[in-house]
């Protein structure tokens, strides 16, 4: 099993640098980071695992630059967003963003995507909340459109684009109907969640891995009547704080990679925390 992890990284913590080098001579697959544009001081939005919102959300770095610094100082790491949030960004440019981190990187990028859980965050994107999903799910449509080998139109109900020369294109080879780099939606298991993953994703980022047991069935199977190759859907369950039980577990139902939660720290406390996970390798 491939172990990667993530980590909020912001002003405070251990730099992408230091984190990326220390990942690479370790021996782990990736580094995933987050994103938050801003977060609204008056906010009526739960935190999802309740409580307190953490300090570190207010703080993050931008995880493309912050990747980008990675990916010039590594070889083999992977390098992915947990999670990228589509429906908060200019589809065009964040294609070009994405493709051309894909391109300098040669084709270790992942794109982890989601729909957002802060309201006021989205709204001052000027993002209608009910509508989130679709609008994300259009929004990678147009992207795959500017990432196809020839110039693509799309017309979709949020946006569209020209037929168009767009280059650099990602180094990732089209998966069938899927174009671009490796591509993972987060989200609660559900028939739309599932439903958006077979149409343009190649699987699923679920957080913290609860559950699976009883979703991954209901996944394969709505990946299976979208036409969709069984062995081609990857699972990787996201922030996971890993037990040998629990990743025997993930082994067990067939995933080969996991993504583990690193705290957002300074660089002594993080690098103490890769050598406890360095028993997983």
């Amino acid at each position: 099993m491939r172990i990667a992890v993530t980590i909020f990284l912001t002003d405070e913590t251990i730099t992408p640098v230091r984190l990326a080098r220390e990942l690479e001579e370790r021996g782990y697959a990736g580094l995933y980071l987050p994103e938050h544009t801003h977060i609204p001081v008056e906010r009526a939005t739960p935190y999802p695992a309740g409580g307190d919102l953490p300090r570190e959300y207010g703080r993050t770095l931008d995880p493309f630059v912050a990747l980008g610094q990675a990916a010039a100082v590594t070889e083999r790491l992977g390098l992915g967003t947990g999670i990228t949030l589509p429906a908060q960004h200019d589809p065009i440019a964040l294609a070009k963003q994405i493709a051309t981190l894909d391109h300098l990187s040669g084709g270790r990028f992942t794109l982890g995507l989601g729909y957002g859980w802060n309201v006021e965050e989205a709204a001052d994107h000027g993002v209608a909340w009910r509508t989130r999903r679709e609008l994300v799910r259009d929004r990678v449509r147009l992207m795959q459109a500017l990432w196809s080998g020839e110039p693509t139109a799309y017309d979709g109900e949020f946006g569209s684009v020209r037929a168009s020369h767009a280059h650099p294109k990602p180094a990732q080879k089209p998966r069938g109907r899927v174009v671009g780099p490796r591509t993972l939606v987060g989200g609660t298991a559900g028939p739309r969640l599932f439903a958006h993953i077979a149409e343009y994703a190649d699987g699923w980022l679920p957080i913290g891995g609860r559950g699976l047991t009883e979703s991954l069935p209901v996944l394969r199977s709505a990946w299976v009547e979208a036409g969709r190759d069984p062995a081609a859907l990857q699972i990787v369950p996201y922030a996971v704080l890993p037990t040998p039980g629990k990743l025997a577990h993930y082994a067990d139902l067939g995933i080969e990679e996991v993504v583990l939660q690193l705290p957002p720290a300074g660089e002594g406390e993080v690098l103490g925390v890769l050598d406890e996970y360095g028993s997983h390798l």
